[in-house]
C-alpha cells in the first residue's frame, strides 16, 4: 500500500466541509421528536458487566484521570473545552466522508438515517448526541462508569438523543458479544490506550464489511509537543496537566500502518488547525498536530 499517497490525499471537498461548520453548530442543538424510543433491554445492556475483565487495551491510570473530571463533560468552558470547540469540525469531516461512502445526501437534515454507529470512548456523549441528531442509531461505549452516567443524564434531556444506547464497556467486550456496526468512531482515544495495535483490531472487528472507521488523534511531532502539551496544558491551561503523554502519540504513517494490519485501509486524512482570531478549528492539509483519518473495510474482509 502506498502509505504516503494515502496520507496526503486530503479532502477533495474542503470547501463544503469548512462551510458546513456553521450548519453543524445548529445541528448540534436541533431537536427531532420522531425517533423511536429505546427498549429497556437496550438502555440496560452491559451495565452490570465489568469493563476491566477479559482482554483489554485499557490503562488504569488513564481511566482514573478521566473519571476525576467526568462531571465537567458538558461544561463548554471546562477541561473539555477544546473538544467542544473542535466538535463541529470533527462532525464536518465525518458527515462528508460517511455521506460519500454510504451514498447519502450531505445536505439532508438526517443523512445517517438507518446507519448503526458506535462511538468508542464516548465520554459524556458530545459526539454521540450530534450523530443521533443526524439520524444514526448510536451506541456509545466508555470504560468509565461516571462518563456513561453523565452521558445518559444529558441525552435524556432530548427525545432524539434519549435513543442512544450507552454502555459501560470496552471495544474488546463488544467484539466478544459479536456486535458490528456500519461505522466505528474512535476520536481522541487511541493515544490513551495501552496497546494501539490490539485496539485497532477491535475497531476493525466491530466494523461491518464495506463499513467505515474514523480515528482522530495527535501526531508525535515536536510541533505537537509544543502546542498540544506545553501550550495547551501548561501555558493556556486548556487541559489539565498530564492529560497527554507525547510518547503515546502516533504519527499518521504509524496509524495508517496499524489500521492496515488490522484489515482497514485509510482513504483520507485531514488536519485540524486552530484560528486564534476566530476561536474556531478548521480542516487543513496540515497533519503535523491534530489529525483525523477515514478508513474502510473491504466487503470480503472477515
Amino acid at each position: 500500500m502506498a502509505l504516503n499517497v494515502t496520507i496526503h490525499r486530503i479532502l477533495r471537498h474542503r470547501r463544503f466541509l469548512n462551510s458546513a461548520n456553521s450548519t453543524l453548530h445548529l445541528t448540534n442543538t436541533r431537536c427531532f421528536s420522531h425517533a423511536p424510543s429505546p427498549s429497556p433491554s437496550q438502555s440496560s445492556k452491559a451495565n452490570d458487566k465489568d469493563p476491566h475483565s477479559g482482554p483489554s487495551s485499557l490503562k488504569d491510570n488513564e481511566l482514573a484521570k478521566f473519571a476525576a473530571i467526568s462531571d465537567t463533560w458538558w461544561d463548554s468552558e471546562g477541561p473539555f473545552k477544546p473538544l467542544h470547540l473542535m466538535n463541529p469540525t470533527r462532525l464536518a469531516f465525518i458527515r462528508s466522508t460517511l455521506c460519500r461512502h454510504f451514498k447519502r445526501d450531505p445536505y439532508s437534515t438526517r443523512p445517517f438515517e438507518g446507519l448503526k454507529i458506535v462511538d468508542v470512548g464516548c465520554g459524556g456523549g458530545i459526539l454521540s448526541e450530534p450523530l443521533a441528531r443526524l439520524g444514526a442509531t448510536v451506541t456509545g461505549v466508555d470504560a468509565v462508569e461516571k462518563n456513561i452516567k453523565i452521558a445518559r443524564l444529558h441525552a435524556d434531556l432530548d427525545p432524539t438523543t434519549s435513543t442512544i444506547e450507552y454502555c459501560c464497556t470496552t471495544a474488546e467486550k463488544l467484539v466478544e458479544e459479536g456486535r458490528t456496526f456500519d461505522a466505528v468512531m474512535a476520536l481522541e482515544v487511541i493515544e490513551h490506550v495501552a496497546n494501539p495495535e490490539e485496539f485497532c483490531k477491535s475497531l476493525a472487528a466491530l466494523t461491518n464489511p464495506d463499513g467505515a472507521t474514523v480515528v482522530s488523534t495527535i501526531n508525535r511531532s515536536m510541533r505537537a509537543y509544543a502546542t498540544a502539551i506545553v501550550a495547551a496544558e501548561y501555558i493556556l491551561h486548556w487541559l489539565p496537566k498530564g492529560t497527554h503523554q507525547w510518547s503515546t502519540f502516533l504519527t499518521p504513517e504509524e496509524l495508517a500502518m496499524i489500521l492496515h494490519r488490522a484489515g482497514i485501509n485509510v482513504e483520507e486524512m485531514a488536519g485540524f488547525v486552530y484560528n486564534p482570531l476566530t476561536g474556531r478549528w478548521l480542516l487543513s492539509d496540515d497533519i503535523s498536530v491534530n489529525f483525523i483519518a477515514f478508513a474502510t473495510k473491504s466487503q470480503n474482509a472477515i
